[in-house]
């Protein structure tokens, strides 16, 4: 057999179909924590919180997972010192290609970690390797048994499901301009591509980099489309605190802007996509927001 580099010698070397939508079944009455980054710069206060609820110093024991980035064994193994560095017990980077994740090196290390953390890149390069696998299987047990789970960029769209590909299917709609390559200019049916995500947070649909990158398009055409979904768009240098009770946490340097149209009377098929009574929040850092009221307080930062 192999042997498997903790530091991620391995490259994605198979893609695998992520097959339809909401092919993992949710993780019920988990126990742990998500730490949900929007990209950007990670501001020490978001890289302690995941730190913390792994453990902390002398007790933490992190696996990261960087196949998002091309550049996955650089990168995951300069976040794994990083997190040494603030006293973990233990913290290993694997970056694996399809083809190792049975192997049982690596079902021991997700055994016993605490937390896990997906680096930035590429969303569908993550579930290109892992969706549908052991691997996939330990990280949700270890989330339904206490650990945290944390990413930002590609490995917050993860999180989710549906998740968001990147991909859109008609750039400017019906009337792309002459004059622009710009994506997501129209709120349209059938133009955002949806595939199955991890399924940490189901039936939701994380968007990052949201404010900077002036995303709102895309969200409000997933959750209009798909009134059931919850849109969570979160920005750089802000994450989304998951707690297994109570509303969420945003934390960071910015805002989460949630899309919810649950109670949405939505045109109906055939017709331009329009709805009335869509539910908006704009939660900065110290705010919260319950998904099951689908209520939001905006606290003082």
């Amino acid at each position: 057999m192999r042997r498997i580099s903790l530091v991620g010698v391995f490259f994605l070397s198979a893609c695998a179909s992520p097959g339809t939508l909401a092919s993992q079944p949710p993780a019920p009455n988990a126990q742990g924590h998500l730490v949900i980054v929007g990209g950007g710069p990670i501001p020490d206060e978001v890289n302690r919180r995941f730190f913390d609820l792994a453990g902390g110093a002398g007790k933490a024991r992190i696996v990261v997972l960087p196949m998002a980035s091309e550049s996955g064994a650089e990168s995951g193994a300069e976040k794994a010192a990083s997190f040494r560095k603030l006293g973990a017990a233990h913290a290993v980077s694997l970056n694996l290609a399809r083809n190792d994740t049975g192997a049982d090196s690596v079902a021991r290390l997700l055994g016993q970690a605490t937390g896990i953390w997906f680096p930035g890149g590429d969303q569908n390069r993550l579930t290109a390797a892992i969706l549908g696998t052991a691997v996939l299987d330990s990280i949700r047990s270890r989330y339904r048994r206490g650990a945290v789970v944390g990413g930002t960029s590609a490995g917050a769209a993860v999180m989710s499901d549906p998740m968001i590909s990147g991909d859109e299917r008609r750039p400017g709609g019906s009337r792309p301009p002459s004059d622009s390559s710009d994506g997501w200019m129209t709120v349209d049916r059938d133009d955002v591509v949806l595939v199955p995500g991890f399924g940490l947070l189901p039936n939701v649909t994380v968007d990052q980099h949201f404010l900077r990158r002036r995303r709102h398009n895309r969200l409000i055409s997933v959750v209009l489309e798909h009134p059931t979904v919850v849109g969570i768009g979160i920005d750089e240098s802000t994450a989304l605190v998951v707690s297994p009770q109570g509303p969420w946490e945003v934390i960071g340097a910015s805002q989460a802007t949630i899309y919810d149209a649950r109670s949405a009377t939505v045109t109906p098929a055939g017709r331009t996509l329009g709805a009335s009574e869509i539910r908006m929040h704009v939660v900065p850092a110290g705010g919260t927001f319950d998904l099951a009221r689908g209520t939001a307080i905006v606290g003082e930062k």
